[in-house]
Protein backbone atom coordinates (compact mmCIF):
# COMPACT_ATOMS: atom_id res chain seq x y z
CA UNK A 1 0.00 0.00 0.00
CA UNK A 2 3.25 2.63 0.77
CA UNK A 3 4.48 1.59 -1.81
CA UNK A 4 1.47 2.04 -4.37
CA UNK A 5 1.13 5.60 -3.08
CA UNK A 6 4.90 6.46 -3.47
CA UNK A 7 4.93 5.52 -7.13
CA UNK A 8 1.61 7.47 -7.50
CA UNK A 9 3.57 10.29 -6.05
CA UNK A 10 6.91 10.06 -8.14
CA UNK A 11 4.46 9.75 -11.23
CA UNK A 12 2.56 13.25 -10.47
CA UNK A 13 6.07 14.69 -9.84
CA UNK A 14 7.19 13.72 -13.34
CA UNK A 15 4.06 14.86 -14.98
CA UNK A 16 4.42 18.48 -13.29
CA UNK A 17 7.91 18.51 -14.13
CA UNK A 18 7.38 17.87 -17.57
CA UNK A 19 4.57 19.97 -17.54
CA UNK A 20 6.18 22.79 -16.40
CA UNK A 21 9.20 22.01 -18.72
CA UNK A 22 7.15 22.48 -21.26
CA UNK A 23 5.39 25.50 -20.47
CA UNK A 24 7.60 27.40 -19.13
CA UNK A 25 11.30 26.99 -19.89
CA UNK A 26 11.24 28.52 -23.66
CA UNK A 27 13.35 31.55 -23.80
CA UNK A 28 11.62 35.07 -23.97
CA UNK A 29 13.25 37.76 -26.21
CA UNK A 30 12.44 41.16 -27.94
CA UNK A 31 13.39 42.58 -31.41
CA UNK A 32 16.22 45.80 -30.57
CA UNK A 33 16.02 48.95 -32.60
CA UNK A 34 19.62 51.13 -32.36
CA UNK A 35 20.84 54.23 -33.83
CA UNK A 36 24.38 53.30 -35.22
CA UNK A 37 27.02 53.83 -33.36
CA UNK A 38 24.93 53.53 -30.06
CA UNK A 39 25.02 50.45 -27.92
CA UNK A 40 22.25 47.46 -28.19
CA UNK A 41 20.83 45.55 -24.85
CA UNK A 42 20.22 42.00 -25.64
CA UNK A 43 18.28 40.33 -23.27
CA UNK A 44 16.63 36.82 -23.15
CA UNK A 45 14.72 35.28 -20.19
CA UNK A 46 13.19 32.03 -18.88
CA UNK A 47 9.99 31.89 -16.33
CA UNK A 48 11.59 28.39 -14.75
CA UNK A 49 14.90 26.91 -15.52
CA UNK A 50 16.44 24.00 -13.72
CA UNK A 51 20.30 25.34 -13.82
CA UNK A 52 19.78 24.78 -17.61
CA UNK A 53 22.69 27.16 -19.42
CA UNK A 54 21.54 29.82 -21.58
CA UNK A 55 23.25 31.10 -24.72
CA UNK A 56 23.10 34.16 -27.39
CA UNK A 57 24.50 33.74 -30.93
CA UNK A 58 25.05 36.44 -33.64
CA UNK A 59 23.40 36.31 -37.23
CA UNK A 60 26.30 34.63 -38.55
CA UNK A 61 25.52 31.87 -35.69
CA UNK A 62 28.68 32.40 -33.73
CA UNK A 63 28.27 32.41 -30.05
CA UNK A 64 28.56 35.47 -27.94
CA UNK A 65 27.99 34.34 -24.65
CA UNK A 66 27.12 30.33 -22.79
CA UNK A 67 26.27 31.77 -19.53
CA UNK A 68 29.05 33.59 -17.77
CA UNK A 69 31.10 32.47 -20.29
CA UNK A 70 32.61 34.75 -23.43
CA UNK A 71 32.80 33.22 -26.36
CA UNK A 72 33.80 35.01 -29.01
CA UNK A 73 36.64 37.94 -28.92
CA UNK A 74 34.71 41.24 -29.46
CA UNK A 75 35.80 44.03 -27.17
CA UNK A 76 32.42 45.57 -28.40
CA UNK A 77 30.31 43.14 -26.36
CA UNK A 78 30.06 42.66 -22.71
CA UNK A 79 28.06 40.89 -20.06
CA UNK A 80 25.54 42.16 -18.29
CA UNK A 81 23.79 39.42 -16.53
CA UNK A 82 23.99 36.01 -16.34
CA UNK A 83 21.93 33.50 -13.61
CA UNK A 84 19.57 30.56 -14.63
CA UNK A 85 16.50 32.68 -15.74
CA UNK A 86 18.16 35.86 -17.58
CA UNK A 87 20.98 36.30 -20.17
CA UNK A 88 21.72 40.38 -20.35
CA UNK A 89 25.01 41.44 -23.07
CA UNK A 90 25.42 44.29 -24.45
CA UNK A 91 27.04 45.22 -28.18
CA UNK A 92 28.65 48.59 -27.89
CA UNK A 93 29.54 50.85 -30.91
CA UNK A 94 27.18 49.16 -33.17
CA UNK A 95 27.43 49.17 -37.01
CA UNK A 96 25.23 48.59 -39.83
CA UNK A 97 27.07 45.06 -39.82
CA UNK A 98 26.09 44.24 -36.54
CA UNK A 99 22.12 44.00 -37.95
CA UNK A 100 20.25 41.10 -38.09
CA UNK A 101 18.88 38.21 -36.42
CA UNK A 102 20.42 37.07 -33.12
CA UNK A 103 19.13 33.77 -31.04
CA UNK A 104 19.02 33.04 -27.99
CA UNK A 105 18.99 28.93 -26.77
CA UNK A 106 17.90 27.20 -23.74
CA UNK A 107 20.04 23.45 -23.65
CA UNK A 108 17.10 21.46 -22.57
CA UNK A 109 16.35 18.32 -24.08
CA UNK A 110 15.94 19.15 -27.25
CA UNK A 111 17.26 22.49 -26.85
CA UNK A 112 14.88 25.69 -27.21
CA UNK A 113 15.83 28.79 -29.36
CA UNK A 114 13.99 32.16 -29.60
CA UNK A 115 14.98 34.76 -32.17
CA UNK A 116 15.18 38.67 -31.69
CA UNK A 117 16.00 41.22 -34.90
CA UNK A 118 18.64 43.87 -34.19
CA UNK A 119 17.61 46.64 -35.72
CA UNK A 120 20.39 49.48 -37.20
CA UNK A 121 19.60 52.80 -38.29
CA UNK A 122 22.26 54.62 -40.32
CA UNK A 123 22.60 58.24 -39.55
CA UNK A 124 22.88 60.71 -42.22
CA UNK A 125 25.13 62.66 -42.92
CA UNK A 126 24.86 66.30 -43.25
CA UNK A 127 23.52 67.86 -46.21
CA UNK A 128 25.60 69.58 -48.92
CA UNK A 129 24.49 72.02 -51.34
CA UNK A 130 26.60 72.18 -54.53
CA UNK A 131 25.87 73.86 -58.01
CA UNK A 132 25.87 77.16 -57.11
CA UNK A 133 28.95 79.80 -58.00
CA UNK A 134 28.38 83.10 -56.61
CA UNK A 135 27.10 85.66 -58.46
CA UNK A 136 24.97 84.57 -60.62
CA UNK A 137 23.15 87.25 -63.35
CA UNK A 138 19.95 87.54 -63.87
CA UNK A 139 18.09 85.34 -66.26
CA UNK A 140 21.35 82.34 -65.75
CA UNK A 141 19.12 79.01 -65.13
CA UNK A 142 20.95 77.45 -61.84
CA UNK A 143 20.75 73.84 -60.43
CA UNK A 144 20.92 73.63 -57.01
CA UNK A 145 21.62 69.69 -55.56
CA UNK A 146 21.41 68.64 -51.67
CA UNK A 147 22.75 65.39 -50.97
CA UNK A 148 23.80 63.27 -47.77
CA UNK A 149 24.96 60.21 -47.67
CA UNK A 150 24.80 56.81 -44.98
CA UNK A 151 21.52 57.23 -44.30
CA UNK A 152 19.35 53.69 -43.47
CA UNK A 153 16.35 53.35 -44.52
CA UNK A 154 16.94 56.29 -46.93
CA UNK A 155 16.71 59.56 -45.44
CA UNK A 156 14.14 62.51 -46.42
CA UNK A 157 15.52 66.14 -48.12
CA UNK A 158 12.56 68.86 -48.21
CA UNK A 159 13.84 71.85 -49.78
CA UNK A 160 12.58 75.79 -48.55
CA UNK A 161 12.52 79.19 -49.88
CA UNK A 162 12.62 81.66 -47.26
CA UNK A 163 9.99 80.15 -45.52
CA UNK A 164 7.99 78.50 -48.56
CA UNK A 165 8.33 75.41 -49.30
CA UNK A 166 9.47 74.34 -52.60
CA UNK A 167 9.56 70.92 -54.23
CA UNK A 168 12.84 69.16 -56.02
CA UNK A 169 13.73 66.13 -57.69
CA UNK A 170 14.81 63.25 -55.68
CA UNK A 171 17.08 60.36 -55.96
CA UNK A 172 18.22 57.31 -54.09
CA UNK A 173 21.09 54.98 -54.81
CA UNK A 174 22.34 52.13 -52.27
CA UNK A 175 25.66 51.82 -50.80
CA UNK A 176 26.38 48.83 -49.39
CA UNK A 177 23.73 48.92 -46.44
CA UNK A 178 22.69 52.22 -46.06
CA UNK A 179 21.63 55.47 -48.95
CA UNK A 180 22.89 58.30 -50.75
CA UNK A 181 19.83 60.76 -51.03
CA UNK A 182 19.96 63.53 -53.43
CA UNK A 183 17.22 66.68 -54.63
CA UNK A 184 17.88 69.01 -57.39
CA UNK A 185 16.19 72.04 -57.78
CA UNK A 186 16.29 74.42 -60.91
CA UNK A 187 15.29 77.52 -61.93
CA UNK A 188 15.77 80.62 -63.38
CA UNK A 189 17.21 83.75 -61.62
CA UNK A 190 15.39 86.94 -61.49
CA UNK A 191 16.11 90.28 -59.01
CA UNK A 192 13.82 88.56 -56.44
CA UNK A 193 16.12 85.70 -55.97
CA UNK A 194 18.83 88.15 -54.85
CA UNK A 195 19.29 87.27 -51.11
CA UNK A 196 17.18 84.66 -50.89
CA UNK A 197 17.91 81.76 -49.17
CA UNK A 198 17.29 77.87 -50.06
CA UNK A 199 17.51 75.73 -47.14
CA UNK A 200 18.12 72.07 -47.78
CA UNK A 201 16.39 69.87 -44.58
CA UNK A 202 17.28 66.45 -44.15
CA UNK A 203 14.70 64.16 -42.60
CA UNK A 204 15.18 61.07 -40.71
CA UNK A 205 14.12 58.57 -37.63
CA UNK A 206 17.45 58.61 -36.47
CA UNK A 207 17.01 62.38 -35.85
CA UNK A 208 15.08 63.81 -33.08
CA UNK A 209 15.97 67.08 -34.94
CA UNK A 210 16.44 67.82 -38.91
CA UNK A 211 19.96 68.32 -40.24
CA UNK A 212 19.63 71.59 -42.27
CA UNK A 213 22.27 74.04 -44.79
CA UNK A 214 21.37 76.87 -46.20
CA UNK A 215 22.42 79.02 -49.43
CA UNK A 216 22.22 82.75 -49.27
CA UNK A 217 22.02 83.49 -53.12
CA UNK A 218 23.66 86.66 -54.45
CA UNK A 219 22.33 87.48 -58.17
CA UNK A 220 23.38 90.78 -60.19
CA UNK A 221 21.12 92.85 -62.32
CA UNK A 222 21.07 96.00 -64.06
CA UNK A 223 19.96 99.44 -62.54
CA UNK A 224 16.63 100.80 -61.50
CA UNK A 225 15.84 104.30 -60.53
CA UNK A 226 13.07 106.42 -59.25
CA UNK A 227 13.48 109.93 -57.91
CA UNK A 228 11.42 110.95 -54.69
CA UNK A 229 10.58 114.22 -53.44
CA UNK A 230 10.52 116.26 -50.23
CA UNK A 231 6.57 115.51 -49.13
CA UNK A 232 5.67 119.05 -49.99
CA UNK A 233 4.13 121.55 -52.65
CA UNK A 234 7.02 123.75 -53.54
CA UNK A 235 7.46 126.91 -53.33
CA UNK A 236 9.33 130.30 -53.53
CA UNK A 237 11.77 130.44 -50.73
CA UNK A 238 11.40 126.73 -49.36
CA UNK A 239 13.66 124.22 -48.97
CA UNK A 240 13.31 121.37 -51.60
CA UNK A 241 15.05 118.03 -51.54
CA UNK A 242 15.33 115.17 -54.15
CA UNK A 243 16.38 111.78 -53.82
CA UNK A 244 17.20 109.30 -56.23
CA UNK A 245 16.26 105.72 -55.17
CA UNK A 246 18.48 103.11 -56.94
CA UNK A 247 18.14 99.47 -56.69
CA UNK A 248 20.77 97.14 -58.60
CA UNK A 249 23.46 94.73 -57.64
CA UNK A 250 25.83 95.68 -57.89
CA UNK A 251 24.93 99.34 -56.48
CA UNK A 252 24.85 101.86 -59.48
CA UNK A 253 27.37 104.19 -58.86
CA UNK A 254 27.96 107.25 -59.01
CA UNK A 255 24.71 108.87 -59.46
CA UNK A 256 24.63 111.80 -61.88
CA UNK A 257 22.06 114.76 -62.06
CA UNK A 258 21.20 116.96 -64.69
CA UNK A 259 18.63 119.85 -65.32
CA UNK A 260 16.58 120.30 -68.54
CA UNK A 261 19.43 118.15 -70.48
CA UNK A 262 22.34 120.38 -69.21
CA UNK A 263 24.32 120.79 -66.16
CA UNK A 264 22.74 121.96 -62.91
CA UNK A 265 22.46 126.08 -63.36
CA UNK A 266 23.31 127.48 -59.78
CA UNK A 267 25.68 124.67 -57.95
CA UNK A 268 25.45 127.60 -55.00
CA UNK A 269 22.03 127.02 -53.94
CA UNK A 270 21.78 123.30 -55.68
CA UNK A 271 23.74 120.65 -53.40
CA UNK A 272 24.84 117.25 -54.38
CA UNK A 273 25.23 114.71 -52.03
CA UNK A 274 25.80 111.01 -52.77
CA UNK A 275 21.76 110.38 -54.27
CA UNK A 276 20.48 113.21 -53.03
CA UNK A 277 20.02 116.91 -54.95
CA UNK A 278 19.24 119.46 -52.25
CA UNK A 279 17.95 123.06 -53.72
CA UNK A 280 17.98 125.46 -50.31
CA UNK A 281 16.14 127.99 -51.55
CA UNK A 282 13.68 128.10 -54.47
CA UNK A 283 12.89 130.61 -57.11
CA UNK A 284 10.93 130.09 -60.33
CA UNK A 285 13.53 129.83 -62.59
CA UNK A 286 13.91 125.97 -61.07
CA UNK A 287 11.13 125.18 -62.79
CA UNK A 288 12.34 121.99 -64.83
CA UNK A 289 12.81 118.97 -65.54
CA UNK A 290 15.44 116.85 -63.22
CA UNK A 291 17.58 113.87 -64.44
CA UNK A 292 19.47 111.38 -62.38
CA UNK A 293 21.13 108.67 -63.59
CA UNK A 294 23.33 105.65 -62.47
CA UNK A 295 24.94 102.38 -63.87
CA UNK A 296 26.91 99.48 -63.06
CA UNK A 297 28.09 96.76 -65.20
CA UNK A 298 25.04 95.51 -66.42
CA UNK A 299 23.43 98.83 -67.71
CA UNK A 300 22.65 101.83 -67.22
CA UNK A 301 18.95 103.55 -65.56
CA UNK A 302 17.74 107.32 -65.47
CA UNK A 303 14.80 108.56 -63.73
CA UNK A 304 12.73 112.18 -64.64
CA UNK A 305 10.91 114.70 -62.12
CA UNK A 306 8.99 117.52 -63.57
CA UNK A 307 9.37 120.74 -60.94
CA UNK A 308 7.08 123.31 -61.20
CA UNK A 309 7.53 126.22 -58.30
CA UNK A 310 4.59 128.10 -57.15
CA UNK A 311 4.16 131.42 -55.59
CA UNK A 312 5.29 132.49 -52.38
CA UNK A 313 1.50 133.79 -51.75
CA UNK A 314 -0.49 130.33 -53.64
CA UNK A 315 -3.13 129.29 -51.49
CA UNK A 316 -2.71 125.40 -51.66
CA UNK A 317 0.73 125.66 -50.41
CA UNK A 318 1.22 124.49 -47.39
CA UNK A 319 4.03 122.49 -45.53
CA UNK A 320 1.91 119.48 -44.77
CA UNK A 321 3.99 116.43 -44.80
CA UNK A 322 1.41 114.82 -46.26
CA UNK A 323 1.05 117.21 -49.37
CA UNK A 324 2.33 115.57 -52.45
CA UNK A 325 4.62 117.43 -54.75
CA UNK A 326 3.02 118.09 -58.27
CA UNK A 327 4.80 116.28 -61.17
CA UNK A 328 3.03 118.11 -64.39
CA UNK A 329 0.95 120.80 -65.32
CA UNK A 330 -2.01 122.32 -62.60
CA UNK A 331 -5.36 120.37 -63.16
CA UNK A 332 -7.23 122.26 -61.28
CA UNK A 333 -6.49 125.59 -63.13
CA UNK A 334 -6.88 123.81 -66.58
CA UNK A 335 -10.46 122.99 -65.25
CA UNK A 336 -11.62 126.21 -63.96
CA UNK A 337 -10.41 127.74 -67.08
CA UNK A 338 -12.77 124.92 -69.05
CA UNK A 339 -15.78 125.50 -66.91
CA UNK A 340 -16.01 129.14 -67.35
CA UNK A 341 -15.63 128.33 -71.45
CA UNK A 342 -18.41 126.29 -70.89
CA UNK A 343 -20.30 128.72 -68.98
CA UNK A 344 -19.86 131.68 -71.31
CA UNK A 345 -21.22 129.06 -73.88
CA UNK A 346 -24.10 128.60 -71.85
CA UNK A 347 -25.27 132.09 -71.56
CA UNK A 348 -24.85 133.04 -75.53
CA UNK A 349 -26.93 130.05 -76.38
CA UNK A 350 -29.71 131.32 -74.26
CA UNK A 351 -29.18 134.73 -75.17
CA UNK A 352 -29.65 133.89 -79.10
CA UNK A 353 -32.94 131.90 -77.87
CA UNK A 354 -34.27 134.62 -76.30
CA UNK A 355 -33.88 136.94 -79.54
CA UNK A 356 -35.44 134.54 -81.70
CA UNK A 357 -38.26 133.65 -79.36
CA UNK A 358 -38.81 138.11 -79.00
CA UNK A 359 -38.81 138.39 -83.58
CA UNK A 360 -40.95 135.17 -84.03
CA UNK A 361 -43.96 137.31 -81.65
CA UNK A 362 -43.50 140.00 -83.71
CA UNK A 363 -43.88 138.40 -86.74
CA UNK A 364 -47.70 136.75 -85.02
CA UNK A 365 -48.70 140.18 -83.68
CA UNK A 366 -48.69 141.27 -87.81
CA UNK A 367 -51.49 139.54 -88.38
CA UNK A 368 -53.68 140.93 -85.47
CA UNK A 369 -52.98 144.75 -87.23
CA UNK A 370 -56.00 146.94 -87.07
CA UNK A 371 -57.37 144.99 -84.09
CA UNK A 372 -55.98 147.61 -81.92
CA UNK A 373 -59.25 149.85 -82.50
CA UNK A 374 -61.72 147.44 -81.94
CA UNK A 375 -64.02 148.49 -79.12
CA UNK A 376 -64.50 144.73 -77.86
CA UNK A 377 -62.73 141.43 -78.33
CA UNK A 378 -65.52 140.24 -81.15
CA UNK A 379 -64.96 143.16 -83.34
CA UNK A 380 -61.35 142.85 -83.28
CA UNK A 381 -61.65 139.23 -84.36
CA UNK A 382 -64.01 140.46 -87.25
CA UNK A 383 -61.34 143.18 -88.40
CA UNK A 384 -58.32 141.36 -88.07
CA UNK A 385 -56.30 140.96 -91.34
CA UNK A 386 -56.91 138.13 -93.28
CA UNK A 387 -60.82 137.04 -91.84
CA UNK A 388 -61.59 136.75 -95.83
CA UNK A 389 -64.68 135.23 -94.22
CA UNK A 390 -66.33 137.66 -92.99
CA UNK A 391 -64.89 140.37 -94.81
CA UNK A 392 -68.42 141.10 -96.92
CA UNK A 393 -69.82 141.81 -93.51
CA UNK A 394 -68.27 144.62 -93.24
CA UNK A 395 -70.17 146.21 -95.52
CA UNK A 396 -73.57 148.50 -94.77
CA UNK A 397 -76.73 148.88 -97.33
CA UNK A 398 -79.30 151.61 -96.99
CA UNK A 399 -82.78 150.81 -99.11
Amino acid sequence: MIVKHNLIFILYSLCASVFKGGQGQFPITQNVTVVEGGTANMTCRVDYNDNTSLQWSNPAQQTLFFGDKKALRDHRIELVRATSQELTITIGDVSLSDEGLYTCSLFTMPVKTTKAFLTVLGVPARPEITGFTKPAMERDIITLTCSTSGSKPAANIRWFRNDKEVHGRKEVNATGKSFTVRSSLQFQVDRRDDGAAYTCSVEHVSLSNPYMTTEVLEVHYAPQLQIEPSLIIPQEGQYFKLECVSIGNPIPEPVLWSKDGGELPDIERMIVEGRELTITTLNKTDNGTYRCEASNHLGTSSAEYVLFVYAKDFPGSTTDPNAVAPHGPDHALIGGVVAVVVFITLCLIIVLGRYLARHKGTYLTHEAKGAEDAPDADTAIINAEGNHVHAEEKKEYFI
